[in-house]
């Protein structure tokens, strides 16, 4: 089998979580082995699986580190094929752990927010970028133009909105869409 590392990054609400479910769902019925993973601190749906906005949900390890998917992987019987995480963004070190895993003849499919909401990268999403052999950057809809969404805005501190932004970021039209 060849390995591949797989990327499904963008803002919220933009399907990252199902694209990942998606190509796991065909990976099962490929008869791949998977471990599934995501980070102790997302309980927004479920503590122990990954669950889409939508309700499709699938049994998943909670880690709080990188370093407890090694460990889970460790102590099963059969080693996967497959090693998936999502939300990588929330777990501290886990871009040197997929990294790895995929150099030791791992597939890697991961799901993730790429930036903040202030624009800025995901550490651990921009380790893992590099590595990466297919990133697809999704987008969400906008909740004030219904155009494509590329980026997470924070509307104020309570609540997180997404906003368009075309290819011409300097405009005016823009600033006043993205503030």
């Amino acid at each position: 089998m060849t390995t591949t590392f797989t990327v499904f990054c963008g803002p919220m609400f933009s399907a990252k979580t199902t694209s990942l479910l998606s190509v796991l769902d065909r990976f099962k019925y490929q008869g791949k082995r998977i471990a599934v993973f995501k980070p102790k601190l997302d309980d927004r749906y479920s503590v122990d699986n990954i669950s889409t906005h939508g309700g499709w949900k699938i049994p998943a390890v909670c880690v709080k580190a990188g370093t407890d998917i090694l460990e889970h992987l460790a102590n099963l019987s059969e080693n996967p094929h497959i090693v998936a995480v999502d939300e990588a963004f929330m777990i501290p070190g886990v871009a040197d752990v997929l990294t790895w895993l995929y150099r030791s003849g791992y597939s890697i499919v991961v799901s993730s927010l790429d930036l903040s909401a202030t624009g800025k990268p995901f550490e651990e999403v921009e380790k893992m970028l590099p590595w990466a052999t297919k990133v697809e950057k999704l987008s969400a809809v906008c909740v004030v133009c219904n155009k494509d969404a590329y980026y997470t805005y924070k509307k104020n501190l309570a609540e997180m909105k997404l906003k368009s932004v075309d290819q011409s970021f300097m405009s005016q039209d823009v600033l006043d869409v993205i503030h």
